[in-house]
Formats: structure tokens, sequence, C-alpha cells
């Protein structure tokens, strides 16, 4: 973890300058010197894992393809929010669609919603040239917004205690609340 916390904080140094130093000083107290003096580090090449990488190289094509689609929406006025669509996503791939098993599309999307169609994209959809296969149509959230996240979801105030909360927000802030009840 000490090794994650350095790397992180060198990356991080040249964007976020105080804070990654302030993290630094109390990571490291009584240190001499600065984090902005320091090389960045070496990592182990045993934390390289080729095919986790190709994985989220499909990923993220994916995801561009759906931005892409969400573009066009936003721009025709049709959303406003990312959050406000639906994506359908259409995938014919079968590595793409490996690559996407466990992968919450919706999530990866920043959209409120998605589903993975395991074909061929219609007529209709938005593609890419660049990543084959691969389609999307935008539809609309259907529900209400919850409150804590955003998303427009159905079952937003299924929860009796929180009525503006999807069940997993609320179930988070219920969590929050009991941790907090322990600390003091």
């Amino acid at each position: 973890i000490d090794e994650i916390f350095k790397a992180l904080l060198a990356w991080l140094a040249p964007i976020l300058s105080f804070t990654a130093e302030e993290a630094w000083l109390v990571r490291e107290p009584g240190r001499e010197g600065s984090l902005h003096l320091e090389t960045f580090p070496e990592l182990d090449k045993a934390w390289r894992n080729d095919e986790l990488a190709k994985k989220w190289e499909l990923v993220r094509d994916v995801r561009r393809v759906v931005t892409g689609a969400l573009e066009l929406e936003r721009a025709a006025k049709r959303i406003g929010s990312s959050l406000e669509a639906a994506p359908d996503v259409y995938v014919a791939d079968r590595a793409m669609l490996r690559a996407l098993e466990g992968v919450e599309l919706e999530e990866v999307s920043i959209t409120s919603a998605a589903r993975l169609i395991a074909k061929s994209p219609p007529e209709d959809a938005f593609t890419l040239p660049d990543v084959p296969g691969v389609g999307v149509v935008v539809k609309l959230a259907q529900g209400r917004k919850c409150a804590r996240s955003w998303r427009i979801l159905a079952d937003v105030g299924a929860d009796p205690d929180f009525p503006d909360l999807s069940p997993r927000d609320a179930s988070a802030v219920r969590e929050f609340d009991q941790r907090a009840k322990e600390i003091v």
C-alpha cells in the first residue's frame, strides 16, 4: 500500500501540487525536502497485467461509442446530462462481450442505466468507424432522480425511510449513519 500511495502522490503532484505535498508531509512527518523534488518511482514489473489492460482498452472503446451517442443527444437538446440517458449498447464482437462481463456499463458510461445487447447494432444506432460491431441507441432514463446519486431510476423512493433515494443510496446512507453512531 505504501508503494501505491507514493506512486499516486508522485503522479498527482503536478496537478494537485499543494494537496499532494500536504499528504506527503502527513505520511512522512519530519522528512526533509519536498515531494516535488522526488523522482517518479519505478514500479514492480509483476504489477503489469497485459490481459487486464487489453480488457479495459476494449471497455474504453465501448465507452467512447456511448459518449459519442450521448453528445449527439445533448447537442440535439434531448438530454442535458448523461444521467438522463439509458443507452442500449449493441455489441457483436465476442471479445468485447467477454471484456464487458462483470462491468457495470452504466457506471463506466456515467448514465442512469445501460443495457448490453449481444447482437449487431441496428441501422439507426450511433457507431464509430474505428470501433466496429458496437452501436448505441440512446433512450431516456425512466423514473425519478435520486437526490444522492442524481441517477434517474424507477426504484427511487422504495425505501420508506429515504423517499428521495434509490435503495442502493439508501443502504449507503444507512451504513454511513450506523458507522457514525459507532464512532461517537
